[in-house]
């Protein structure tokens, strides 16, 4: 079973996704035969890097909300993390652009490293407030995911795996991905957004029904040979 999963590097319900997704491969009976591939999506092409601006200040900024509000949602969101064992601190997250993280991320993914990196980052960013869109924090972030700092440092100076990330984003339109995470199983089955652990298991354990279903064997006639 293969399940493709588009998400940004600063996308809040994206980590807590992975973890839901992640819940439920646990439990899951053939877990060991499920190949998850990270994707890469941005939810926002256009953000400039700035350390010296909040989140909370870029919402306010992009969405028109007030600060409190902003504040509030921030909130929520951390407070649905840590149900899922997660520790978020959005008030220390950098404004950043993701789209060397997601270079970097392809990098990782054709060296079987996409999900330690994948997990890397985001625990980075949400948990210890990097900044994703340095390249000398992105080095050090691969790094402890097993990749060579030096190959990393030297791929960020070309253009090397722009073509994947773009790839990615467009393949997430033409499979009418409005937002992320989104999670494709097979290419039959799309959950979006960071459902509840119930709704991976049961996805799961309905395409692995569908598409392993037991077949008896008997006497049977063959092509060209007698029965």
């Amino acid at each position: 079973m293969k399940i493709e999963v588009w998400s940004d590097v600063m996308c809040p319900w994206c980590y807590i996704g992975k973890r839901r997704l992640e819940t439920a491969l646990a439990s899951f009976d053939h877990a060991q035969e499920v190949e998850v591939i990270w994707k890469s999506f941005q939810l926002n092409p256009d953000m400039k890097t700035d350390p010296s601006k909040s989140i909370n200040q870029y919402l306010v900024e992009a969405k028109g909300w007030t600060l409190d509000y902003a504040r509030q949602v921030s909130e929520n969101v951390t407070n649905i993390a840590a149900k899922e064992g997660l520790e978020y601190h959005l008030d220390q997250s950098v404004v950043a652009n993701s789209y060397a993280a997601h270079r970097v991320l392809q990098m990782a993914k054709a060296q079987g490293l996409g999900d330690a990196l994948k997990e890397r980052l985001l625990h980075a960013y949400f948990t210890e407030g990097k900044n994703i869109g340095d390249h000398k924090v992105l080095i050090e972030l691969a790094g402890d995911a097993g990749l060579d700092r030096k190959a990393v440092q030297q791929m960020l100076y070309t253009n090397e795996y722009c073509d994947e990330v773009d790839h990615d984003v467009e393949e997430a339109r033409e499979l009418g991905a409005r937002g992320v995470p989104f999670f494709v199983i097979d290419r039959k089955y799309g959950i979006s957004g960071a459902q509840p652990v119930e709704v991976f298991t049961d996805v799961l354990n309905q395409v692995w029904t569908e598409t392993h279903t037991a077949v008896a064997d008997g006497d049977v006639c063959l092509p060209g040979e007698d029965c």
